[in-house]
């Protein structure tokens, strides 16, 4: 299971990874102090996909893709969601 090299790519990927199947992605965040890193997973067991961050600038992308996920997840219409996005 790499990790993203590139924030773009990984919210790309994670986005059509959701839009794919929805009923079977999770994503799941994680926060270590000690070395303080935040890691991103989003997976269906099939694909695995991660980022992980110790920039703080990097705290407010994760929680944008976050909160648009959540909308997705909640939305019955999730294609008519992304495009206003």
């Amino acid at each position: 299971m790499p990790y993203f090299q590139t924030w773009e790519e990984f919210a790309r990927a994670a986005e059509k990874l959701y839009l794919t199947d929805p009923m079977k992605v999770r994503v799941v965040l994680k926060y270590r102090h000690c070395d303080g890193n935040l890691c991103i997973k989003v997976t269906d067991n099939a694909v695995c996909l991660q980022y992980k961050t110790d920039q703080a600038q990097d705290v407010k992308k994760v929680e944008k893709l976050h909160g648009k996920l959540m909308r997705l997840m909640v939305s019955k219409e999730t294609h008519s969601a992304m495009e206003t996005d």
